[in-house]
């Protein structure tokens, strides 16, 4: 008995010193990471993790349900459709024709209403609200500069440095974009609760506007500076001017890194394909949403035009591709969530799920990208023959 207490006072002794030991050495946020992630058996975030954070509202108004195509779930999925979902752990497949919700599918238990996290989708939605901030004349161009509202930036490369630097992912911001190590800044931000801390001790290394890079620090950063310019939470500025205007049929849940924080506005809105799919409807408009114009037709056509001849991959927000020969765009989240939007055949496809495919070398975009697009274009192809 005497010994297992002692063995007991030991390993108190030990967890004790090695918590101080993590915060001395400014890696506390990996106790929260154990306890979120990994006791939920998980090695990086996932899908329902919204219920281990703290979380603001996204409040929807009056609900705008999408209409009902007559062929409704007339046509199957394909079997390679339904092979890849299978193995991608698919939970949600729509596709939209015409506006009207042609083929919608759920899995694992979810359903048109279950939430499930956006991951880096948010991107796309931090740079609408970019948008609209500058169409209320909150911030001034994409040119304003990231020193006027935040200066602790100012330096060689930092004075150069623009909102639009950070849209397009050409910030020249020194942040390690790795997900699954759990000593880079991306995994710190994730789970550190005094978030803006990280984004201000951040040095800009590089001349910005120079090259495409994708860092999820870039829109942390520009969240910061949206939410600074317009005085507002950004759950309550996507809810007052995108949400409840779109007709969104649920309130949505963005993580914050503490209660009363700042949202994690790299990633991590939670809500269900049918909401998700509105954004892209917005930008198939070009900003346009039942007559109101809430984001210029100029400022969705920058977002989906490539900033750098060498990465045509990336406009301002928005992945780009030409995928069977027709320019589409999308957003795009870890583990495979998309809303991918092809204007020229009033379509937008969304897929949502627990993981994702490789990207083979020399190819911008993930094999099970492709396949999505390539089996919804067979499912309509069925439907024209029968």
């Amino acid at each position: 008995m005497r010994f297992l207490k002692n063995f007991f006072l030991w390993v108190v002794v030990i967890f004790t010193v090695l918590l101080c030991v993590l915060y001395i050495l400014n890696y506390g946020y990996l106790v929260r990471a154990v306890r979120t992630i990994y006791f939920n058996g998980e090695m990086t975030a996932f899908l329902s993790d919204y219920h281990e954070f703290p979380n603001r509202d996204i409040k929807k108004g009056e609900g705008q349900p999408w209409a009902i195509s007559k062929k409704y779930n007339k046509i199957p999925e394909t079997e390679a459709l339904a092979e890849a979902n299978k193995e991608f752990e698919t939970v949600a497949f729509l596709i939209i024709k015409n506006d009207s919700i042609w083929h919608e599918s759920y899995f694992d238990g979810y359903d048109k209403d279950t939430k499930s996290n956006s991951f880096s989708m948010a991107k796309s939605i931090v740079t609408a609200c970019l948008g609209k901030a500058i169409k209320q004349g909150k911030i001034k161009s994409l040119d304003q500069k990231v020193t006027d509202f935040f200066p602790e930036y100012a330096g060689e490369f930092g004075n150069k440095m623009t909102v639009g630097d950070l849209s397009s992912m050409s910030s020249g911001l020194d942040w390690d974009e790795s997900y699954y190590s759990p000593f880079s800044v991306t995994t710190q931000a994730y789970f550190d609760e005094h978030l803006s801390d990280v984004l201000l001790g951040l040095k800009v290394t590089s001349e910005p506007g120079k090259e495409f890079k994708y860092l999820s620090g870039n829109t942390q950063l520009l969240a910061m500076v949206i939410e600074k310019a317009t005085g507002e939470k950004l759950s309550d500025y996507v809810s007052k001017n995108f949400w409840q205007p779109m007709g969104a049929e649920n309130d949505a849940l963005w993580q914050v890194d503490r209660e009363e924080g700042i949202e994690k506005a790299y990633c991590c809105i939670a809500s269900n394909a049918r909401d998700f799919a509105r954004f892209g409807k917005l930008y198939k408009q070009n900003g346009k949403w039942k007559g109101e114009q809430i984001l210029d037709s100029t400022f969705v056509e920058k977002c989906v035009t490539p900033k750098f001849k060498d990465s045509p991959q990336y406009g301002y927000g928005w992945w780009l591709s030409d995928h069977l020969g027709k320019q589409l765009y999308y957003m795009q989240g870890h583990l495979g969530q998309y809303v991918i939007v092809i204007p020229e055949d009033d379509l937008i496809i969304v897929r949502l799920g627990h993981k994702r495919g490789d990207r083979e070398e020399g190819k911008f975009h993930r094999n099970d990208f492709y396949l999505y697009i390539e089996e919804a274009y067979k499912m309509l192809e069925n439907d024209r023959k029968n």
